[in-house]
């Protein structure tokens, strides 16, 4: 039965890549999708398989039940597109300015959707159950994959599955991971509140501007000093606001961060040191603080025996194409899905290998090798199969 998913796949790659370039040129933010659950919707209701629309937002959930029964398994696929201006030269690039997509969520839902349409095909012979998720909001707290699941998406599913493009991959490539592949991540912004004045009676000030630069710096001793070398974590600082002017001494500066660790506990911990510095920091010159986490998403966690599944299901691209990753401090809330029922999320190589510059995720020249959506889209039907078999 695969020989035949990867027959209708290889009839079916030319539309896959257009579906894929139809939804890079009308990318949409998280939580603003309109245009792509329309169009997911249309290709659903051409294909005749039932859906649900507007699960847990924006979401999609569509139902291919094969002749015979067996298990449920289901296939995700992320399709918000980042807030960034786009700067490559494709004939399809985005119509929209300071929307991208940069993360390859349009091929992921293209690969989901060609799946869709192979396994139609040859539903008289399928023993089990497939669920397409068509998640919106990956790409900001809280997630679309939390609303979706309350919604009841994951209802008697038995396992799920899901691949993401990734360009530190070669093209032809497939890389997976058991036990934490993805870290958890938290958000923090912390507002120094000091005294301004002029600058020339800076004793009669509270600096905020240079409490909070010391405060940067403080902040980057807690992994080197506080966290256990076999503990991977990273304490990272992306914005620092404060001033307006040269003979102005500020009363207010603002910093914002992120926290990512794997472990629960180090994850708690962090988030107390972080606000224990604030407050040593500030007190150091009599300022005062305010502090605001923001809970991102849980550690992903891969199931070895569904992870092993993936390994099998994709060795018909050859040992040396099959590669065990190392875990990575990236987050995906695909986690969700995996405390609620075993599965696996696995890596389909996308970076081309004609020696153009390879640009990575999130970068407003981001481009991937279009041959890696037939690639992923085998890779995670073949997947299936083996996990409906199992």
């Amino acid at each position: 039965m695969q020989q035949q998913l990867f027959t209708q796949l290889d009839q079916l790659e030319q539309q896959i890549i257009e579906q894929r370039r139809d939804l890079h040129r009308h990318p949409e933010l998280s939580f603003q999708e309109v245009r792509t659950p329309k169009a997911i919707a249309s290709f659903y209701d051409a294909l005749g398989l039932p859906y649900r629309r507007n699960v847990g937002g924006s979401g999609i959930v569509a139902t291919l039940k094969g002749k015979y029964p067996g298990k449920t398994i289901a296939i995700r696929a992320d399709f918000d597109a980042l807030p960034l201006q786009e700067e490559t030269n494709l004939a399809f690039r985005s119509i929209h300015p300071g929307v991208m997509h940069a993360c390859g969520h349009d091929g992921h839902t293209a690969i989901a959707l060609g799946l869709a349409a192979a396994f139609t095909a040859l539903q008289e012979e399928l023993h089990g159950t497939i669920v397409f998720i068509h998640q919106h909001g990956e790409e900001v707290f809280p997630g679309g994959a939390i609303q979706m699941i309350e919604d009841g998406c994951l209802d008697g599913v038995d396992a799920i599955f899901g691949t993401h493009l990734e360009n530190d991959l070669p093209v032809g490539t497939i890389g997976y991971h058991a036990g934490h592949t993805l870290c958890a991540i938290d958000e923090f912004e912390i507002v120094v509140h000091g005294q301004g004045g002029h600058a020339q009676a800076p004793h009669k000030t509270q600096d905020a501007l240079v409490a909070g630069a010391q405060l940067v710096c403080n902040l980057q001793h807690l992994v080197s000093r506080r966290v256990d070398p076999f503990s991977p974590a990273i304490v990272a600082i992306g914005s620092f606001h404060a001033g307006t002017a040269p003979n102005i001494v500020t009363g207010e500066a603002r910093i914002v961060g992120e926290i990512r660790t794997f472990d629960e506990t180090l994850r708690h911990q962090l988030r107390q040191e972080v606000d224990l510095v604030a407050r040593t920091t500030c007190a150091g010159i009599g300022a005062s603080y305010s502090i605001d986490f923001t809970t991102g998403y849980p550690s992903l966690w891969n199931h070895p025996v569904e992870t092993n599944l993936v390994k099998e299901a994709t060795a018909f691209l050859g040992e040396a194409s099959v590669k065990e990753l190392k875990p990575m401090m990236a987050a995906d809330d695909f986690a969700y899905y995996l405390e609620r029922i075993p599965g696996s999320y696995f890596f389909t190589g996308s970076a081309k290998t004609d020696g153009s510059t390879i640009y990575p995720q999130h970068h407003p020249k981001y481009e991937i090798d279009e041959q890696a959506l037939l690639i992923g889209a085998k890779a995670l039907g073949a997947t299936v199969l083996h996990a409906l078999q199992s």
